[in-house]
């Protein structure tokens, strides 16, 4: 009865691994393990593989080299037609204002006003009752627009007079490529200059952020007070960490081409005063 189980009983199989020396024919390393751990151990590395080429695609600029990622160029392309549509749709607009106005005026009517287009949103037939209520929404109007002007006005002498003591030292030497404008939502100023030049802080303060981000690339931000904080973007390399102590003038990045938005080496900066954006141009030289 043992002989018969000695029979049956089949030896497990093993895999040896073995590094050789190629000319003493030395062995120097021996590994030897099951096969059903040789399974495990491979997929694991094959897992781990998989784990780290899916984080650098998926986290580094090499998700760019996917066929059907959108690039830079295709994402500013997609912004600049999207500008295009709206005016075109606004020229269309103007178009049919004119004609309607035409055929208004050949068939002795009176001529539509763009006030009065703007607010019935229609070019058809208005009536006098419908004319006074539209004036009398046009005065109401003008007149929030004026009080909403004066406040900005006020506004805006009250921070100039809190900055006017302040002596700004100029984040870059370079060429303003595109200046501060709220009204196209563009809060900040573009500054193009060669790669590696430095970005300097342009008032004593200390960094509260200094990180990567996939649309701006290499960001810092630097806190100065009187609530003010300012914003170097789109760098290719940053040199203060978050906690640093910085004075006006301190090199605090290097100019570079990071980020999606980024479209050339340049500095894109911002400077906030009490949670609102001012135009930097007006503290400081750029």
């Amino acid at each position: 009865m043992s002989k018969q189980e000695r029979k049956d009983k089949t030896p497990v199989k093993r895999v040896r691994f073995s590094i050789i020396d190629d000319d003493s024919h030395k062995e120097l390393f021996c590994f030897s393990t099951g096969k059903g751990n040789a399974i495990f151990a491979a997929a694991a590395v094959l897992l781990l593989v998989m784990g780290v080429t899916y984080c650098l695609f998926a986290f580094t600029g090499l998700r760019h080299a996917i066929p059907g990622y959108p690039s830079n160029e295709t994402k500013m392309m997609a912004v600049q037609n999207a500008e295009r549509i709206d005016s075109l749709e606004r020229a269309i607009n103007v178009w049919a204002f004119q004609v309607e106005n035409i055929q208004r005026i050949a068939t002795g009517r009176a001529p539509l006003t763009i006030d009065s287009v703007a607010v019935s949103g229609n070019t058809g037939e208005i009536g006098e009752e419908e004319r006074l209520i539209l004036a009398q929404s046009d005065s109401i109007l003008r007149d929030q627009v004026k009080q909403n002007q004066l406040s900005e006005t006020s506004a805006e002498k009250i921070r100039r007079s809190q900055m006017k003591g302040l002596h700004f030292y100029p984040p870059l030497k370079g060429i303003v490529i595109k200046g501060f404008n709220r009204l196209e939502n563009h809060p900040f100023v573009d500054i193009s200059a060669p790669e590696n030049t430095s970005v300097c802080a342009v008032l004593d303060g200390t960094v509260i952020a200094s990180e990567w981000n996939d649309r701006s690339g290499y960001t810092i931000q630097i806190q100065h007070p009187d609530d003010m904080i300012s914003i170097y973007r789109h760098n290719e390399k940053l040199l203060k960490n978050v906690g640093d102590k910085v004075t006006a003038g301190t090199p605090v990045a290097v100019v570079g081409n990071t980020g999606e938005l980024s479209t050339g080496a340049h500095l894109q900066f911002e400077l906030w005063h009490k949670g609102e954006a001012v135009d930097p141009s007006r503290y400081t030289t750029l």
